[in-house]
């Protein structure tokens, strides 16, 4: 008689994938990478785990149980690879910060019960962007409940630091006041910053250049003059005072 009861030496399957495409579009897309980049960038060197799209099980034996946020944010948990984020093996450790980005195809309902989700299983801070409307929801935890920010604009992360503004244009700020860019952007302004120190670099060697030519031109002019007072019969040293 076949049975769908797991026996004690069945071993559970936490799949990596859901199946499910990691965007549904270049703008969802580029709003999940420029998220889960920068906040790379923010926490490197730290032992903060920064993921995007990445199956998280919360509950050990039962992998129906789980969701992917467009970036999660675990503070305490060294950066590295993961297949998926257990967190039985993760020290009990939820992701405190979740990011997700909206896509045409999100419904309402599906993004209630991904709140009451994250509610549930411990998130501190949960981020729903709207790239079409250039809108952003906060919703923090107090008194045990994910509680809607407002206002928004200028709001700051009392976990990541950043800020966020929605003067007709939405846009997230590092705590060093750095404006989040998507990496294509970040790789042009880091190029721009290394053309900057290589221009002020090579202005500093020729000024460098310039001024020993210049004692170097003086030097030799003063030589010359020394040669001339000894053709007339005077010691330069009664004329000229020692260089410099």
């Amino acid at each position: 008689m076949s049975t769908d009861v797991p026996t004690a030496t069945d071993a559970v399957v936490y799949p990596d994938s859901d199946g499910q495409p990691m965007a549904d579009n270049t703008l969802q897309w580029d709003w999940m990478v420029k998220i889960v980049g920068e906040l790379r960038e923010m926490f490197s060197g730290q032992q903060v785990f920064v993921a995007g799209d990445l199956l998280w099980y919360p509950v050990e034996g039962d992998p129906k149980i789980r969701t992917a946020p467009d970036a999660l944010v675990a503070f305490g948990r060294p950066p590295g690879y993961r297949g998926s984020y257990k967190q039985w093996e993760e020290d009990g450790v939820a992701p405190q910060v979740v990011f997700e980005v909206l896509s045409p195809n999100n419904t309402r309902e599906e993004m209630r019960e991904k709140l009451a989700w994250y509610e549930r299983y411990g998130v501190q801070e949960y981020y729903l962007i709207d790239p079409y409307k250039n809108h952003i929801l906060a919703s923090v935890r107090g008194d045990d409940h994910l509680q809607t920010v407002y206002p928004i604009d200028g709001f700051r992360s009392p976990l990541l630091g950043i800020r966020f503004e929605e003067n007709g244009e939405l846009k997230l700020y590092a705590p060093d006041g750095r404006e989040f860019r998507t990496r294509e952007e970040r790789v042009q302004e880091i190029q721009e910053e290394l053309r900057k120190t290589a221009e002020a670099f090579e202005e500093q060697r020729q000024r460098a250049i310039e001024e020993r030519n210049r004692a170097d031109e003086a030097e030799a002019a003063r030589e010359l003059l020394k040669a001339k007072l000894r053709e007339l019969g005077v010691n330069p040293d009664d004329v000229l005072k020692p260089a410099g």
